[in-house]
């Protein structure tokens, strides 16, 4: 991304963070997987409650690739309202450029008033929130969806541990804030990294 290296002394020097967001929902039924079997017998695997769900709202710094992650009961404009209000309290200086996809509450009116507010008066260049969207259906874009995959597939290998749904959040949130992440997607947009050759 150009505006990524344009900006690059801005992200060194963290008066501009880069961030990927994306939401996850995570079911009851993300701890199940793959087992052996016998052929032709269908193997039954029990789930409790299988319409439990928990939203979780993530952002991945471009710079430092530290995961911000919050729990919410859904994904809608006012849970990302309120999850930018908190990113943006994390840092009063800094300007925040947003990185995600175009699901229709990253789009509404009532986050556009949003930005509006937080951006006021200012030039887009000291914009406080700037977005930028992701091609549509191209989740291989966004280095967020890696995360959340890895965190259920770990899920999926502890599916034993998984008795109830509180647990099946339990692990996944414990994996997610362990920030074990070194997958190649992460350095994707990064020209510098020495990694950036294996994604292209």
């Amino acid at each position: 991304m150009a505006l990524l290296r344009q900006w690059r002394t801005e992200i060194a020097n963290s008066s501009v963070r880069v961030l990927f967001l994306d939401e996850c929902h995570l079911l009851w039924g993300d701890s199940c997987g793959y087992t052996w079997g016998k052929r032709n017998q269908r193997v039954k695997v029990p789930i409790a409650s299988p319409k439990q769900r928990q939203t979780y709202f993530g952002a991945l710094d471009y710079h430092t690739k530290r995961f911000e992650v919050h729990p919410y009961d859904t994904g809608n404009t006012e849970n990302t309202i309120t999850f930018l209000q908190y990113l943006l309290s994390l840092d009063a200086q800094a300007r925040l450029v947003l990185i995600w996809d175009g699901v229709p509450y990253h789009c509404s009116k009532e986050l556009r008033e949003f930005l509006s507010q937080v951006n006021g008066n200012l030039l887009p260049e000291q914009w406080r929130i700037r977005c930028i969207q992701l091609a549509p259906y191209a989740p291989e874009q966004n280095p967020v969806e890696d995360i959340w995959l890895e965190a259920k597939r770990i899920l999926r290998q502890c599916h034993r541990l998984c008795t109830s749904f509180v647990r099946v959040k339990c692990l996944f949130e414990f994996v997610i804030h362990r920030q074990v992440f070194t997958f190649i997607k992460l350095f994707m947009y990064d020209p510098d990294s020495p990694m950036h050759n294996f994604c292209s």
